[in-house]
């Protein structure tokens, strides 16, 4: 095992680290990653690291690299195998480990893999995971002699865990979608121990996903578990990402339930029970879900986007509910506080069931809007931030608008609401617009793309 290594300048990103397998992703950057990683662990005083991967084809050889990397600094790497990544959040909390290594490619097409860490079961991101490329290409790795234990009854312990305080209601039947992901030997055992009927589809993990692919925010994934609810006249339909951390869902009409307008449902019942409470969502959710949760007696928080900052923001609030409209859902009411979609279903199953009303009664709670799809259009990496600031700069000492500036510039006034957002995790401008009509949506496109023209882009067709 050599002692520096440089990984591929696009591989350590925003939130997690991640390449295509065979070209900016390789075994010995799995080993080096674990070397990395179990230094920092090392140097924060933990003895132990949690790891598991999904059903990539290439991820038991990356997982077995990474492991290398991990015990050669000294840790005991404490093995869960094939899982959900919000099975590996769990056995970080359970077995008191000092960091946990999920390897998964997520929702990215099959030609990818990678990485999501927490140092202790708090998100390692940012600036933190971006210094572990310069700790790696320096090769100031900790050593030791390490040893690896199998924690297969994890598994089975979050399972149990996850209906241990659900409290169901009438009887529904429920449609689960695992898009061949990770979730489907989960999914399968869990389904048994439900009331009700139950259809699980796509519960063989493959990671060349032969069925569709496994991304419950883009609507053409939500095809099958559209058909089947219809099929079978069932109550509700739920979906999950690759590796479980995220959820879709549809009412029994095959509506679309959107992930703000899924947390403002899920937030009526955990604000019964704490009133007064802090529910955080993402820049890009919609005004609606900020007004349910203020009319509910919460208060809402806008947060940027990204499942760790939001993380971050609730450990600092304290707030029991927090969620994107990627479909990312965070209880710490009742649970731990990380995004668990299987958890996030299980709540919604049990929401809709002590009611005697369909779902789509519940969400039509919320006044209906028109928006934009998200849009993400091309920026160089070395532009992207300054167009914002321009953007926000043209904005400056206006009185018919407000900005928020959590995350790029989120602009409400009288037609509803724009956001301009650097990406993350790409080369790219984030922009949605929202209006209560289709021509203050057309208002709304038409000032964004004069503010992009201001910052000196010409904006794409909006």
């Amino acid at each position: 095992m050599s002692a520096a290594h440089r990984f591929h300048p696009t591989f350590l990103r925003e939130y997690d680290a991640r390449g295509v397998v065979g070209e900016t992703l390789a075994e010995d950057d799995a080993r080096a990653l674990g070397r990395a990683f179990g230094t920092r662990i090392v140097e924060a005083g933990g003895a132990s690291v949690a790891v598991g991967r999904d059903g990539r084809p290439s991820s038991p050889a990356l997982e077995a690299a990474l492991v290398e990397g991990l015990a050669a600094t000294g840790l005991e790497v404490r093995a869960i195998g094939p899982c959900p990544t919000p099975a590996l959040y769990y056995a970080v909390h359970v077995l008191e480990a000092g960091g946990g290594v999920m390897v998964t490619g997520s929702h990215n097409p099959p030609e990818y893999n990678g990485f999501k860490t927490t140092l202790g079961t708090a998100p390692f991101y940012g600036a933190d995971l971006q210094a572990l490329g310069d700790l790696a290409a320096r090769g100031a790795f900790a050593s030791g002699a390490g040893r690896i234990t199998a924690e297969p009854g994890v598994l089975d312990a979050w399972i149990a865990r996850l209906t241990e305080d659900i409290a169901f209601g009438r009887p529904l039947s429920v449609v689960w979608d695992c898009g061949n992901g990770a979730t489907g030997p989960a999914v399968s055992r869990l389904v048994r121990a439900l009331p009700g009927r139950h259809e699980v589809l796509f519960a063989e993990v493959d990671g060349r996903f032969p069925n569709h692919h496994p991304d419950p925010t883009l609507p053409e994934n939500l095809e099958h578990l559209r058909a089947a609810v219809a099929r079978s006249g069932a109550d509700l339909g739920v979906a999950f990402d690759g590796d479980g951390d995220r959820i879709g869902a549809v009412d029994e009409a095959g509506r679309i339930v959107w992930g703000d307008r899924l947390l403002a449902i899920l937030a009526e019942d955990v604000l019964r029970a704490r009133p007064g409470a802090t529910v955080i969502a993402d820049v890009k959710a919609s005004q609606a879900l900020f007004d349910r949760v203020a009319e509910l007696g919460g208060a809402p928080l806008m947060s940027r986007t990204g499942h760790a900052p939001i993380k971050r923001l609730m450990a600092e609030t304290g707030a029991p509910l927090a969620g994107e409209m990627s479909g990312h859902i965070f209880f710490a009411d009742r649970y731990y506080g990380f995004d668990d979609a299987l958890y996030a279903a299980l709540r919604l199953v049990e929401t809709v069931g002590r009611r005697d009303e369909p779902l789509s009664a519940i969400a039509a709670r919320l006044p209906e809007t028109v928006s934009t799809p998200e849009l993400r259009f091309p920026c160089p990496e070395e532009r992207k931030f300054a167009v914002v600031e321009r953007v926000k700069a043209g904005l400056a000492g206006r009185r018919d608008v407000e900005v928020s500036e959590v995350d790029g510039a989120r602009v409400r006034g009288a037609d509803g609401w724009w956001l301009l957002r650097a990406s993350n995790t790409q080369d790219a401008l984030v922009a949605r617009c929202e209006s209560g009509d289709e021509a203050g949506l057309a208002r709304l496109k038409a000032e964004l793309a004069a503010a992009l023209r201001g910052a000196g882009l010409e904006p794409p067709e909006l």
